[in-house]
Formats: C-alpha cells, structure tokens, sequence
C-alpha cells in the first residue's frame, strides 16, 4: 500500500505561517483542487458542514507543498488554542553545506538564511558558534513561536 506524508501544524493564523515556512522551505502555497477557485469552495462542495468552516477558513491556501514534490505536504490548521510549550519537533533547515564545506562558508551561508528567515518573521533565540567542535548554527522561532534550527 502507499503511504503519503503530511506535516500537521496546529496555529492560530493559517496564511501568515502559510507565506514563512514557503518561504522558509522553497515551498509555494498549494492551489486548490482542479474546478475549485478556493479550498473553501472545493470543501463545500465535497459535503463539509459550513459549522466546521471558520470565517475566511480556505479562502487562501491553509497548505504548502514542495514544488519539485520530493518533500511532504505541510498543512497549518487554525485551532484556538495558543502555543504554551517548547514544540516536541523542529526543522532542520541544512544550508550550510555539510561537514565536507569548511566552516566559514557554512556560517556565511547560515548567517545569509537566518537574514532572511528574520525578514520574513522569524526571531533568533541563539547562536550556536562552537568552532572547536566545527558547528555554526542557529536556533529560531517562527511567527507562532515553533522552534526550529538553521545549520
């Protein structure tokens, strides 16, 4: 049997953390289904109770996807709940190049994405610089607060 992979991220505001981890991933904004101007639009049509559609839910795309398909789907669901916890897994954002690239390079390229990933939203939680042990990398947060790292 085929199994398929998706990535479910609970969240209070669906299209902001839609428009950073596209970005952040090189994931673009998944279209709704052929036939179907919205998501909203092909959920009706599929039979799914407006009770069980917030205001402005699928509207936008609420769902993110890897446009070479090699990566799984990443779907952020609007639940009214607030984070209250260290999240119990993170990306690893590997830009840097592996252990094979020397460490200058690697922080360079780290230190270009952490610019980046702060100008779409992100917030630096710290710096891990440690080159006795050959490591340059950093620790962030998204927009809601989800952990991840950039190395």
């Amino acid at each position: 049997m085929e199994m398929t992979v998706q990535l479910t991220i609970d969240c209070s505001e669906p299209q902001r953390m839609v428009a950073f981890w596209a970005r952040a991933l090189g994931y673009v904004p998944e279209p709704a289904p052929d036939g179907h101007a919205t998501w909203r639009a092909y959920w009706e049509a599929m039979g799914v109770p407006a009770e069980e559609l917030p205001t402005g839910a699928g509207d936008i795309p609420e769902s993110i996807v890897d446009p070479a398909g090699r990566g799984p789907r990443v779907w952020f669901q609007q639940v009214p709940e607030p984070k209250t916890a260290k999240n119990r897994w993170h990306f690893d954002l590997k830009v840097g190049g592996g252990r094979d690239v020397p460490l200058d390079v690697r922080a360079r390229r780290v230190r270009a994405a952490v610019d980046q990933l702060v100008e779409a939203g992100a917030t630096v939680l710290r710096i891990k610089d440690e080159p006795d042990m050959g490591l340059y990398a950093a620790a962030l947060q998204d927009p809601e607060g989800n952990e991840f790292d950039v190395v």
